[in-house]
């Protein structure tokens, strides 16, 4: 078989081992090049269509976050176990899961620079490959035992759950960005989540590791995707790997969207002006990016930045509960580096 490696080191990577030592750094590196040897066999197919499309996305890279995130909660306890490379890898194909699925949803045309499923294949075939690599990871938890099953089934329950509130928006008397928070926490911080829990139960690490590192993942998620707010406005399109201002095409209310919405109810004049432009047809790419330049200067898309950063900073408190050490000290620098990338 065809080894289809992807770096996960490097400048699109958020996550670094901050003063692990290079013996040790090295070390985990190492770890990684193993998951994505792994990853490539556990999506295999025999058939040549469904091998082909479960591994599009795979093919296609990416940062390889959650892997990384078990690999280093592993640290806490005996992370030489295979099932620590199993955990990583079942996280990962959690994830591929949803893009392919989220793509759907989305009409999105671009997935990691590369066309996305179903644009080459059609919404079918894209949304039973998703369906293919969710239970991939489900045979790979069932291995790890019940406890990786019902994590696993806590989190696609909560993904599952995130993206019916969102589709569904928020209720009368809701507040949209209080509603938009809570689906972030369900869509992205719920897996972030379960894989430091994945890496925490994959090395039998202690117990009562677990809500630390659980509190740390759903903020740290939260921080992670409202920066990806921010990038869909203000990174290009080769450092992003998306067309910008993807999401004000496809209406997706991101937290600037909510921010200038709330800032023109209350009688922001520009933000008035913004909305108008939104609300009109962005079909075209000069409509999309006169809209899109516009949000991207105004306050609101600091002010959703100042809180992505506010996430990011409750994540890394969260983890004064854990012993000093270069562990603790990766994982606050990952929350940093999520609402600084520009990727």
């Amino acid at each position: 078989m065809t080894k289809h490696s992807t770096p996960m080191t490097g400048p699109l990577s958020p996550v670094s081992f901050t003063g692990a030592g290079s013996e040790l750094s090295a070390a985990l590196t190492a770890r990684l090049d193993e998951v994505e040897e792994f990853l490539d066999i556990a999506v295999t197919q025999t058939e040549k269509l469904p091998n082909e499309t479960s591994h599009h996305l795979l093919r296609a890279g990416g940062k390889r976050v959650r892997p990384m995130l078990v690999l280093l909660a592993a640290e806490y306890g005996d992370s030489s176990t295979r099932d620590v490379v199993k955990a990583s890898a079942a996280v990962e194909l959690i994830h591929l899961a949803t893009l392919y699925h989220d793509d759907v949803m989305d009409d999105a045309p671009v997935r990691r620079g590369a066309q996305a499923a179903h644009e080459v294949w059609g919404n079918s075939v894209a949304i039973l490959t998703g369906d293919l690599l969710f239970a991939r990871a489900s045979l790979l938890s069932a291995e790890l035992g019940v406890e990786a099953v019902e994590l696993q089934s806590r989190t696609f329950e909560r993904l599952v759950l995130g993206q019916l509130n969102e589709f569904a928006g928020p209720q009368p008397g809701d507040d949209p960005i209080e509603h938009y928070l809570k689906v972030l926490a369900d869509k992205t911080g719920s897996l972030i989540a379960g894989s430091c829990e994945f890496g925490l139960l994959a090395s039998g690490a202690p117990a009562e590791l677990v809500p630390v590192l659980r509190d740390y993942g759903e903020r740290v998620g939260v921080a992670f995707q409202l920066a990806d707010d921010i990038i869909d406005l203000t990174s290009d399109a080769q450092t992003s790997g998306k067309t910008p201002g993807t999401d004000l095409r496809e209406g997706v209310p991101t937290l600037p969207v909510l921010c200038l919405r709330r800032a023109a109810a209350a009688g922001d004049a520009e933000a008035q002006r913004i909305v108008e432009l939104l609300a009109a047809d962005l079909s075209s790419d000069e409509a999309l990016e006169t809209a899109r330049a516009a949000l991207a200067a105004h306050p609101v898309t600091a002010e959703a930045r100042a809180e992505a950063r506010r996430w990011s900073d409750a994540a890394v408190s969260a983890l004064d509960a854990l012993p000093a050490g270069w562990i603790k000290d990766s994982l606050a620098a990952f929350a940093d580096t999520v609402v600084s990338r520009v990727a």
